[in-house]
């Protein structure tokens, strides 16, 4: 086991410590099969990102974290579109009331011993909750009571992200999958390294949260239109990453070319010290909220 502390290892991230890239587009969707699972893989070099093919032709959470754990010993840096932990530090709780917990494993291990939900799901958790924590509709009173940031939130593009993971409700929502996300969480916790609850390990595999609006903007995106969904869009989006042109694909949804896109930056981008050690992130912070690395 690694030592579970962010300032454990300072040193700057060498430039082939990582030979292997993944983004992982996620779902928090009820059920055991679900076609907003999307993982896209690159290696080292320019050649773009391809789609893995899951197991019977639908991700389950189940088979993202089989794969997952497939992959140890290998330098892989894989990075997982949901937040990896409740706000913290402006309230004290991630979830005020309830027994406390006190650094973001703690609340991973609640949540997956008060969720029964199939294939790592956690609406139940949400839905027991709703009205105290969680923004499930008008019948919960004024959705601004709800809205509470992470630290690395309140940084990202310049202002707070679209939602929080205590509203739960419409498009944007990401609730669902950042709870689905923190049952996955605690399974891989004592088997992979998760940043930056654990520092950048030597070698094998490491874990990181990742925010796809921030690769799209990399990638040339404007604002508010950060979504590809045709086969030239892509292919210039890549090549702002330093990419080659990608397979033709199947489909062109987001969830797919999100993660493509988000694979390549990654890949361009993991060698950035600067966003191993972003100057915002305290111990406490890194410990309770995580940090979305990107955010500097």
């Amino acid at each position: 086991m690694w030592p579970r502390s962010p300032g454990a290892r300072r040193s700057a991230i060498a430039p082939d410590r990582f030979t292997r890239f993944a983004a992982i587009d996620w779902s928090g969707a009820k059920g055991t099969r679900h076609r907003g699972i999307a993982v896209a893989l690159c290696e080292a070099g320019d050649a773009a990102p391809v789609l893995v093919e899951p197991p019977g032709g639908v991700w389950s959470r189940g088979g993202v974290l089989e794969w997952l754990l497939a992959q140890r010993g290998t330098p892989l840096l894989v990075g997982f579109d949901f937040s990896f932990s409740a706000p913290f530090v402006a309230r004290g709780a991630h979830l005020p009331g309830e027994p406390p917990t006190a650094d973001a494993l703690a609340l991973w291990a609640y949540v997956e011993a008060e969720c029964d939900d199939a294939d790592l799901g956690a609406a139940t958790f949400l839905e027991r909750r709703r009205g105290r924590h969680f923004y499930l509709g008008a019948a919960d009173g004024a959705k601004a009571s709800f809205l509470h940031w992470r630290t690395c939130e309140l940084l990202a593009e310049g202002g707070r992200k679209p939602s929080t993971v205590y509203d739960a409700i419409g498009a944007a929502q990401v609730a669902k999958a950042s709870f689905a996300g923190m049952r996955l969480l605690h399974a891989l916790a004592p088997q992979v390294p998760l940043w930056p609850f654990d520092p950048v390990p030597d070698e094998g595999p490491l874990v990181v949260e990742i925010y796809t609006t921030i690769a799209a903007r990399a990638a040339g995106m404007r604002k508010g239109r950060s979504k590809i969904r045709n086969a030239v869009a892509l292919d210039a989006a890549l090549a702002v990453l330093g990419s080659a042109a990608h397979r033709p694909l199947a489909r062109y949804d987001d969830h797919a070319t999100d993660a493509i896109v988000t694979a390549a930056w990654l890949r361009a981008r993991s060698g950035d010290d600067g966003l191993w050690h972003p100057p915002a992130m305290t111990t406490q912070i890194a410990q309770t909220e995580g940090w979305t690395f990107g955010v500097a």
